[in-house]
């Protein structure tokens, strides 16, 4: 608790007071704060003392927080200030009122064409603006998306949010997060802007299915798939995606780096053209022309005045005729119109209400009502507003006061509801076994990230601590750090990667590291024979030393 809240109540080079905590990650803590000189409301991002004393992830950081000062753009979050000292590492970014993508798409499920092209547009947009200054984003994914309520997108720390994930590199193979990567990260080999677009067409294929293109079990897994595997095509999970923005998200997203679009402008210019598309009426069909040679020719000499006298009476009773029908057609509509507005409340033996007013009303409080409920059907809209509490119906159809008939099935009535502010407490799962506090934090809205710590107090795999701690309100999607006790202290060390290696140099490079080769299993998989596809302990988890680590190789495909 010390460690979190020390910051609270202080002033910054006598110019930024911290007032409150509102997020965490693994490498640093946001707070919000007070710009005393413009008198305007800021985030400040502290990084965290284990961070700091690196002094290689110190550079790396001030020189990347440097950069993207620089730049400038409505759809991305804004870095005002950079400060670095012997004591604190910080930086001062735009404060923005909103959700995350990733909020928003998993209460929303699949979201309509017309709304992943909307997000799609702006995030190209700014990652058109930083690629041109030489700055690569390295981790887009909709955790890293901010979205304002009037559907404004903005994207957050760039060139910075990777730097977590470069923090952990072993052996050239950086984490990432994995089910957004690129292939060539994948690879352990270096970003460049079209990484960005990969992983921003993978979030379009997200948008569009509400599913992640490639998933498995382990970190190895999933990224040989991003390597290797072809995804679903969007049309066969959501049958209207449109062709052409189906196009446009695959070929974003495709493995081959060359076959991608090769830069943001390129993938705008499809974006645009698919939208003017879809914006342009169709042309109207062409008449066929007459042709003059086949009109009949008359002259006015044929026609006599008996003949003119019997045609005009002829083309009076016609125009009476259509006079009369046209009126009776009209009355028939009038007559339609009237009793759906007005006979009918008069001449309708069925008992008829007015609509009561339930706007500004507690949801939940409306729907325990027995009285109501014997009365109405409610359907409910959720409605993202945080300037509201949760629950609070913020608009209704029919409108109040409208004149409604008694239904034995019940007044159908449609109500939106505020989400209000999407905030949770954290669960207390100190001394609990590790799987039963995932669970729980999982069950509460919250992601789990479970790290490993000596213990000689603390029974193994149970909990020693939580950041934040239990009671803290937190955004649901936020992640929970779980320290959990591995015992006393044994000597460990951090599993290499040997997904995609020969098993020859997988069991040699597993002994480098001091660790013992434990066996293979072979299966068939689309991959080369004889290349490993799979570890028993995944890259980057900490493993006691000499551990047996078993492979899983693959026979290539079935015959």
């Amino acid at each position: 608790m010390d460690n979190k809240d020390k910051y609270i109540g202080q002033v910054f080079d006598d110019r930024y007071e911290i007032l409150e905590l509102i997020g965490e990650g693994g490498m640093s803590i946001v707070y919000k704060a007070r710009d005393q000189r413009l008198n305007r409301f800021v985030a400040v991002k502290i990084m965290r003392d284990e961070m700091a004393s690196d002094e290689e992830f110190r550079r790396t950081f001030c020189a990347e927080a440097h950069a993207v000062a620089m730049l400038s753009h409505p759809n991305i979050v804004a870095v005002y200030d950079v400060s670095h000292s012997d004591e604190i590492e910080y930086i001062v970014m735009e404060l923005v009122d909103g959700i995350t993508l990733r909020q928003y798409m998993d209460r929303r499920g699949a979201l309509q064409w017309r709304e992943t092209l909307h997000f799609t547009r702006q995030i190209a947009r700014a990652l058109s603006h930083a690629h041109e200054r030489g700055i690569i984003h390295r981790d887009i994914k909709p955790q890293n998306i901010m979205m304002l309520r009037d559907g404004t997108v903005k994207v957050e720390d760039f060139g910075i949010a990777a730097l977590e994930n470069d923090a952990y590199e072993s052996n050239g193979q950086a984490i990432g997060s994995i089910h957004y990567i690129a292939p060539e990260q994948a690879r352990g080999e270096l970003p460049d802007a079209r990484s960005d677009i990969y992983s921003l067409g993978i979030v379009m294929y997200e948008m569009l299915t509400a599913q992640k293109p490639y998933d498995g079990e382990t970190i190895g897994e999933i990224a040989v798939k991003h390597i290797n595997a072809a995804a679903v095509p969007p049309h066969e999970l959501v049958p209207d995606v449109p062709p052409e923005l189906e196009r446009i998200t695959l070929k974003a997203m495709c493995a081959d780096i060359e076959e991608r679009y090769q830069n943001a402008e390129e993938l705008l210019e499809d974006l645009d053209a698919f939208l003017q598309e879809q914006m342009t009426p169709p042309e109207p069909e062409e008449k066929p022309l007459e042709n003059p040679a086949v009109m009949p020719i008359r002259s006015v000499s044929e026609m006599n005045k008996e003949r003119f006298l019997l045609r005009h009476r002829r083309a009076r009773r016609v125009t009476f005729l259509m006079g009369a029908f046209g009126a009776l057609g009209l009355c028939v509509v009038m007559f339609i119109f009237m009793w759906d507005f007005w006979l009918k409340d008069v001449f309708s033996p069925a008992e008829r209400i007015s609509l009561p007013n339930f706007v500004g009303g507690d949801y939940q409080r409306i729907l325990d009502n027995a009285e109501l409920a014997s009365m109405y059907s409610f359907d409910v809209v959720y409605v993202i507003n945080t300037e509201t509490e949760s629950g609070t119906v913020l608009s209704q159809n029919p409108d109040p006061g409208r004149s409604m008939m008694i239904t034995p099935d019940g007044i159908k009535v449609e109500l939106s509801v505020s989400t209000g502010k999407v905030f949770n407490a954290v669960p207390d799962v100190i001394n609990l076994d590790y799987r039963e506090a995932k669970n729980r934090l999982q069950k509460a809205g919250f992601i789990a990230d479970i790290e490993n710590a000596t213990s000689s107090t603390v029974t193994k795999d149970y909990v020693i601590s939580t950041s934040p701690m239990a009671g803290e309100q937190m955004s649901s999607g936020s992640t929970v750090y779980v320290v959990v006790s591995t015992g006393p202290q044994t000597s460990y060390i951090r599993m290499p990667n040997v997904i995609g290696l020969s098993e020859e140099a997988a069991i040699a490079k597993l002994e480098s590291a001091g660790l013992s080769y434990g066996g293979s299993d072979h299966v068939n998989s689309d991959v080369d024979a004889g290349t490993v596809i799979g570890q028993s302990s995944d890259a980057f988890t900490e493993v006691e030393e000499h551990s047996k680590i078993h492979l899983k190789i693959s026979l290539g495909p079935l015959e």
